[in-house]
């Protein structure tokens, strides 16, 4: 059996943890590793890195919808969102959070560390937030005269349900609360365009569309420049400090170019419908958490009754094939998804939880192998339960 030589897997279906490495991306990348010096030198050799770090800027302008001078690069999408959270909290004069009950764990930690009251918004059964509970907590702090800042994901890295962020913004539109999105999920896969929103900054990570790990951004708008984390050497207009690493940030502008104008979602629509399908006929009582609402096709989360996810990774693993346990930032751990909990989803149901995420290099023979691996596992559980009967 081959192996894939960009994935070391035959079958590799966790594209919402981390995507594959585009070739593109990895060529431009290899240029800028052959080029000794610091981006800040005025040099032949720091003017070509300098060169190359203000095209990226230029390609995640031109994807997230705004100018190049709001784009500001950072070591991760975590970094990009303590800053905006911690950062932002020290410099707007907010007094309180409201964030997502079902945010990532770099948002929940940011809100932590930040020092202020917090509330977590409500998830639905449907994996939607409940604007209508968010709608009265800022009516209180309306009348109250109280600044809060608003943290939201524009889509679930589990389940993949593309968050009410429009209802959202309405509800900001006339006030002067912050509001703060975490793109990782959604930025390169569903059309945002930054400047005209109410979203007063946006995280977005490098490694989710096919650039390399450790790099992101922070885009950000002029009433939280002063939202800093590392003041540094005064690289990135003063606004994130440290030696820019230009073979990342090249890497990162490739994929955001790619994302921006090749990204095929009919196509990977396709094969997540094929891969629902085929899964709800292999087992009829599994269950697709997200589907009844929004999502954005690149991701499917879903639980068969009865097959613990622990468990069932290891039997993927085993047969090559590369799914996941809800978020992948959990130091390897299996556990219980705060996401699904927070959908109340009975726990029996939870421990069964997989997330199967498709991307760039994805294809129809992925989920046929995924299906048939699948089938193994499936017959095997109900082979298990009728002898222990």
């Amino acid at each position: 059996m081959k192996f894939d030589k960009m994935t070391n897997f035959v079958t590799y279906l966790d594209h919402h943890a981390s995507a594959p490495l585009l070739p593109a991306a990895r060529e431009a990348m290899n240029e800028m590793f052959d080029i000794v010096g610091n981006p800040s030198s005025v040099h032949a050799n720091g003017r070509k890195l300098r060169a190359a770090i203000e095209t990226a800027r230029d390609s995640l302008a031109l994807a997230a919808g705004t100018i190049r001078s709001r784009v500001v690069f950072t070591g991760s999408a975590t970094e990009a969102l303590t800053q905006a959270i911690v950062g932002g909290v020290k410099s707007t004069n907010v007094s309180r959070i409201l964030y997502g009950a079902g945010e990532h764990m770099a948002v929940v930690r940011a809100v932590e560390a930040a020092g202020v009251p917090s509330d977590a918004i409500p998830m639905l059964a449907t994996g939607l937030y409940d604007v209508e509970w968010l709608a009265a907590e800022i009516a209180k702090t309306n009348d109250a005269e109280e600044r809060v800042m608003v943290v939201v994901q524009q889509v679930n890295n589990e389940t993949a349900v593309v968050q009410p962020l429009a209802d959202i913004e309405d509800l900001l539109r006339e006030t002067d609360h912050v509001l703060i999105l975490d793109a990782a999920q959604g930025f390169g896969k569903m059309q945002f365009f930054f400047d005209p929103s109410r979203v007063d900054a946006m995280a977005i990570s490098g490694h989710k569309i096919g650039g390399p790990v450790g790099v992101g951004a922070l885009i950000v708008k002029p009433a939280m420049d002063s939202a800093k984390l590392i003041p540094g050497g005064g690289q990135e207009q003063g606004r994130r400090g440290g030696t820019e690493s230009a073979a990342l940030i090249a890497g990162f502008g490739v994929a955001a170019k790619n994302a921006h104008g090749h990204f095929d979602a009919v196509r990977e629509a396709k094969l997540i419908e094929l891969a629902q399908d085929g899964l709800l006929k292999i087992a009829p009582d599994a269950t697709i958490f997200g589907a009844e609402v929004e999502r954005t096709d690149t991701a499917m989360c879903f639980a068969v009754p009865g097959l613990k996810n622990n468990i069932s990774l290891i039997n993927y693993d085993l047969e090559n094939v590369a799914l996941s346990a809800g978020s992948a930032c959990s130091s390897g751990k299996v556990s219980r998804s705060h996401v699904l909990s927070a959908m109340s989803v009975e726990d029996a149901l939870a421990d069964c939880a997989l997330r199967l995420s498709v991307g760039w290099n994805s294809t129809g023979d992925d989920i046929e192998r995924f299906l048939a691996v699948t089938k193994k596992i499936v017959a095997r559980h109900q082979s298990n339960r009728g002898a222990a009967a």
